[in-house]
């Protein structure tokens, strides 16, 4: 026996290393097949091809993926892109008189609409310098058209369909699977609209809810229509009219609504592509992708400025002091905050906030660290898609905040949540528990009984105390009364345009415009300094790397658990949510 186990740890030892040698023989070849883009040369007459097909992130590693050439599996073309880069390129694009346009795709960009409205942003900055966009879609989301609608042309196939028909969003709720899964929440919350906590109270939404989240989408679709009608030269009218009537999803509909200026296949689009290049039919069109296009020689004057505006970037939900990968930890935004704080070289300070909120008592650590870092250089809060609920939080310490008008904010509001597994665990798992206590509450609190009065009375105090910390705190950084401030919190969400017209944001604007009143407060000109984005994002093999950490952790759970993992999962994410809480409910999907 003990001999047979030997030859399974040398087998199990011995595929390992070779995992190993295999993986490293894949980066050689990797590094060989894409060594020579370290240093690319721009062609004359090249058209920049922007792929917005994929996930959209604040800032990303401009590393390429070096195994996509080798086709398989590592040719997946699902990484993220940068909001960093993409403004970077498009602003170094138009000054490049190698580039001649761009050919946009956008049909299925994977980002909120604020995010996607800087892009837009950046688009028409770059149309400035007189340059084409030229966009083609077999098919576009609602999202996508909404990037694409600046371009001077936009083909649509003749067989496929534009999604025009305004925003819904789409709650899920989670009450029923509780049930089913004997688990039940225990919930103590401030505020009739923190509605973060439905979902495992309700199988629908509130009557507050509902009134919130219809105020929310018709801002964001009166921003999103009335931006498209003015790029498509239509009235707002005819537009809702189109969506009312669903007649974008017919081609022929959409190009006689002026949605699209042709309907033609990639070959027509392609010729008239080569036309405006001035490329002949029989020759192709030089492409180059954003990737590589940054690796090229800026056309943009070097600057050599001491001067640094630090852009530090919160993205994701704020999960405690240390934070899972792609999520907020204090501890690490701390770190990053106070650098740039004691850095003399750093004249002023950006928080980058993209964060439906989390943990309060973070989202409080954080809080202090801004107040800290103001007294020293000024602090400026760029919302991007969300800054709700402890995303608030961490700007409202801010001297400015500018939020764009699409941005999902406020949800003033805090609540606490647990869950008792007594009955999953027993009846699903076969787990039961029992216990001995040397005072009345010193399991407390705990997930395998139920709380008892006093301990209920306990936690609603402490959550209404919370309230009290946050809305005081707000006010204080708003300038208002905690009265006035109290009537636009009690966990309501807005949009950016409704946050700068109650006073809960002071300016609409992007994150460039945010960089400008930073350089203005700390009395700097636009040649005097350069800005520098923190923390540095993870190179590509940390993220492969990561990405394999996450395969063998699913897999070690399916052998742990077998069939029973899916539920485990479920239980993991439920169970992230304890605590005292300044979250919105993220799990809302617009349409």
């Amino acid at each position: 026996m003990l001999r047979f186990l030997k030859y399974v740890f040398a087998t199990i030892v011995g595929l390992f290393l070779f995992t190993i040698l295999g993986f490293f023989l894949l980066v050689g070849i990797a590094a060989a097949v894409g060594g020579s883009d370290d240093q690319v040369s721009l062609k004359d007459n090249s058209v920049l091809k922007l792929d917005l097909n994929r996930p959209i992130a604040e800032n990303v590693s401009e590393d390429e993926n070096p195994f996509k050439n080798l086709g398989g599996p590592f040719a997946d073309n699902t990484d993220d892109v940068g909001l960093v880069q993409i403004r970077e390129g498009l602003k170094r694009a138009a000054a490049d008189s190698h580039i001649k346009g761009i050919y946009l795709q956008a049909h299925y960009p994977m980002a909120g609409y604020a995010q996607l409205q800087e892009v837009r942003d950046a688009l028409m900055a770059f149309k400035k310098s007189g340059k084409f966009i030229y966009s083609y879609g077999e098919a576009y989301s609602e999202k996508g058209y909404f990037v694409s609608s600046v371009a001077d042309k936009i083909y649509l196939n003749p067989a496929g369909a534009l999604d025009f028909n305004g925003i819904s969003a789409e709650i899920t709720f989670f009450k029923g699977a509780l049930d089913k899964l004997d688990i039940k929440p225990v919930v103590f919350r401030v505020g009739e609209y923190k509605s973060a906590v439905e979902p495992f109270l309700r199988e629908s939404m509130s009557d507050a809810n509902r009134e919130q989240y219809s105020s929310l989408l018709n801002s964001i679709n009166n921003q999103v229509m009335g931006q498209i009608a003015v790029s498509r030269g239509v009235t707002l009218a005819d537009l809702k009219k189109v969506a009312d009537e669903l007649v974008a999803f017919q081609p022929k509909g959409a190009l006689n609504a002026k949605l699209v200026t042709d309907v033609g296949y990639y070959d027509e689009f392609e010729a008239v592509l080569k036309k405006k290049v001035g490329v002949a039919s029989s020759e192709k069109v030089t492409f180059i992708g954003l990737s590589k296009f940054l690796k090229a020689e800026s056309a943009l004057p070097f600057n050599d400025a001491e001067n640094k505006i630090a852009v530090i970037v919160a993205e994701g939900t704020i999960e405690g002091a240390k934070a899972s990968k792609g999520n907020i930890g204090s501890d690490d935004f701390v770190a990053e905050l106070r650098k740039a704080r004691d850095d003399k070289k750093v004249k002023a300070i950006v928080l980058r906030i993209d964060s439906p909120g989390g943990s309060s008592l973070a989202s409080d650590v954080m809080w202090r660290e801004v107040e800290l870092a103001k007294k020293v250089k000024p602090v400026i809060a760029s919302m991007g898609d969300y800054a709700a609920s402890g995303g608030y939080y961490m700007a409202m310490a801010a001297d400015t905040i500018v939020a764009l008008p699409t941005t999902i904010t406020g949800s003033i509001g805090i609540f606490s949540q647990f869950f008792n597994f007594d009955a999953f665990l027993k009846n699903k798992l076969g787990i039961t528990h029992d216990r001995v206590n040397t005072n009345a509450h010193s399991d407390f609190p705990t997930v395998t009984r139920e709380m008892d009065d006093f301990e209920k009375k306990w936690f609603q105090a402490r959550t209404d105390a919370g309230y009290e910390t946050f809305t005081t705190k707000a006010a204080q950084g708003r300038h208002m009364t905690v009265e006035h401030l109290k009537s636009l919190a009690g966990g309501r969400v807005w949009t950016g345009e409704q946050a700068k017209a109650n006073g809960l944001v002071d300016i609409l604007g992007d994150l460039n415009k945010a960089i400008e009143i930073a350089a203005k407060k700390a009395k700097l000109k636009g040649d005097d300094y350069k800005v520098r984005y923190y923390p540095t994002p993870k190179s590509f093999f940390e993220e492969f790397m990561d990405k394999k950490a996450d395969e063998v952790e699913a897999k070690l759970m399916k052998a742990q658990f077998g069939e029973m993992a899916g539920y485990v999962k479920q239980v993991q994410a439920i169970k992230n949510q304890e605590g005292f809480m300044a979250l919105m409910p993220f799990q809302i999907e617009f349409k």
